[in-house]
């Protein structure tokens, strides 16, 4: 049964793609909702913040021996050649480059630093939650323009057990909880693109089991 939804799920991602490719960069998709969502083409403005358990490369022009790749720590901070415990969880990769400048000038001449993210999860805040009936539920790190149809390729489809189209996305707005109800079944068994729908930081996808 996996087997045949992750091919499902295979078939599904091609025709999306084949529709973006046909259409060009202007291309957009339509959610469930009726409202317009931009294709994998279209370039988000936010800037990726970074999370506990990233991995991060430090690169330092012209002093190599000053270059790295350091894991962020649990406690949201890193340590690098010269500087020890530099805050860097819910900065963006620019940010902190310029904060390591600044630290590194006390031993450094005019420091150009680069940080890049190799491994990303991003902060806890803004991770993806699938609970319930999918193949692999988890936390999901939130990337810019994600739909639900990435979510589901992530977790590896639903299970047998799973009401697809009972399935309900918990999102947070202005410090209130709202809900929406959202078709998996539609979208992932018959390649129904208008069920797709993009996903936000922090939502919680919750999956039910079908009542027979």
């Amino acid at each position: 049964m996996r087997t045949s939804t992750l091919a499902m799920l295979v078939s599904t991602l091609a025709g999306l793609m084949l529709l973006t490719a046909c259409a060009g960069r202007s291309t957009n998709v339509t959610d469930g909702a009726g409202q317009t969502m931009a294709t994998a083409n279209s370039v988000d403005s936010s800037d990726y913040m970074i999370g506990p358990d990233d991995q991060l490369q430090v690169f330092v022009w012209r002093n190599p021996e000053l270059t790295t790749t350091v894991p962020v720590r649990p406690d949201g901070r890193i340590s690098v050649p010269l500087v020890e415990d530099m805050p860097a969880v819910g900065k963006t990769p620019a940010q902190l480059a310029r904060d390591l400048e600044g630290k590194l000038k006390q031993y450094v001449q005019d420091p150009i630093v680069n940080v890049i993210v190799t491994s990303f999860n991003g902060p806890f805040a803004q991770q993806i939650r699938v609970v319930g009936e999918a193949a692999k539920p988890q936390a999901i790190a939130y990337r810019a323009n994600m739909s639900l149809l990435d979510v589901m390729i992530s977790v590896g489809g639903l299970t047998k057990y799973a009401s697809g189209n009972r399935a309900v996305i918990v999102r947070q707005e202005n410090g209130q909880s709202k809900s929406m109800t959202v078709r998996l079944s539609d979208l992932l068994k018959d390649g129904d693109v208008s069920a797709n729908t993009r996903m936000m930081p922090g939502d919680v996808l919750i999956i039910p089991q079908s009542w027979f």
